[in-house]
């Protein structure tokens, strides 16, 4: 049953995406109006005012749906239904959601750091590209979040896209750690046929002018590239959300939360990603797990895998990943 429908909280909705393009606006206009090589110090500083803002809102959260759950006659009539229990339960989808997304934004950022690399975008004008590219990313996660709160409600899809995440994982796992060469890339190739392509950076221009004739800079090719890429990591990451709870509003807010703190964590991970090299596979074990949750374990489990275990396995897997990948690494030495 779904707690949230669209219907009676669309002005949630609203008011939630207005406060998040507020902060996208204070975010370029006032704290990176001037192009800057992002340092440590503030990536770490904008890593933490993003995870607390989620954490924020997940506590108010909980204290609104403990309220709406304990007045509303809907809901009290609903036998051995208790407010306190379902708000909690709710506020722990939320959080096991941004962890999930969090932990896959991982991947993105390791395409960012290759995709930065490939095109030659200096540091100063990451940001901005960035900036555009999650903009972008908030509009696509919306759309699928949208479908997927339709599709989801068919069992034959649900168990489709559990398939997908476990043939994902396994894909993930048996890749290994191997970057790509990007020429090989059909988007990169194909981004060369439909664009007059400048070869030089332009300032933090995305298109440049030349006898008449629209230039794309490599900033855009960049900023296109990273849109592709992540529509294709959302079609892993919104239904593994939707594994772990079926409320849209969750999937939404908890999503849009994790891939507002996607460029402070780019940056703040930027000179240390060659050193957690076993993180794929921790990765690669988290769509299993939560591509199982909707093949067989939620059925398993009367209708719903518990989401304090949930979250525990996930923040077991990505923990064990990474002290893998501190500890291995130095044995090798």
């Amino acid at each position: 049953m779904v707690l949230f429908p669209f219907a009676d909280y669309w002005w949630f909705y609203f008011g939630f995406t207005s406060f998040v393009l507020i902060l996208l606006a204070l975010d370029l206009g006032v704290f990176h109006k001037k192009a800057h090589e992002v340092t440590f110090k503030e990536s770490t500083i904008w890593t933490a005012v993003w995870i607390s803002l989620a954490l924020i809102f997940n506590y108010l959260f909980y204290q609104y749906a403990k309220w709406r759950f304990s007045t509303d006659p809907k809901y009290l009539s609903i036998p051995d239904f208790d407010p306190d229990q379902q708000a909690k339960a709710k506020a722990l989808e939320f959080l096991t959601g941004f962890v999930i997304e969090k932990s896959l934004a991982i991947d993105n950022i390791f395409i960012f750091a290759v995709v930065f690399g490939y095109f030659a975008i200096p540091k100063m004008y990451q940001h901005r590209v960035l900036f555009w590219g999650i903009l972008g990313a908030l509009a696509f996660r919306a759309l699928f979040v949208a479908m997927g709160s339709v599709l989801m409600q068919y069992e034959g899809i649900v168990l489709f896209f559990g398939v997908v995440l476990i043939l994902t994982g396994i894909k993930m796992f048996f890749a290994g750690t191997e970057q790509k060469n990007l020429d090989q890339s059909i988007i990169v190739r194909s981004l060369k046929k439909v664009f007059r392509i400048h070869p030089e950076i332009v300032g933090d221009k995305f298109f440049h002018k030349i006898n008449g004739l629209i230039y794309v800079t490599p900033l855009f090719l960049a900023l296109v590239f990273l849109e592709f890429t992540d529509i294709i990591f959302a079609i892993d990451s919104v239904p593994a959300i939707f594994a772990i709870t079926k409320e849209p509003l969750i999937v939404f807010t908890s999503n849009i939360f994790a891939i507002l703190g996607l460029r402070s964590m780019y940056f703040l991970l930027a000179g240390v990603m060659d050193k957690f090299i076993y993180i794929k596979y921790g990765l690669a074990a988290v769509l299993v797990f939560v591509g199982s949750k909707m093949v067989y374990l939620n059925q398993a489990f009367g209708g719903k895998f518990p989401i304090g275990w949930s979250l525990g396995i996930i923040v077991t897997l990505i923990g064990l990943s990474i002290v893998a990948s501190i500890f291995l690494k130095n044995d090798k030495k």
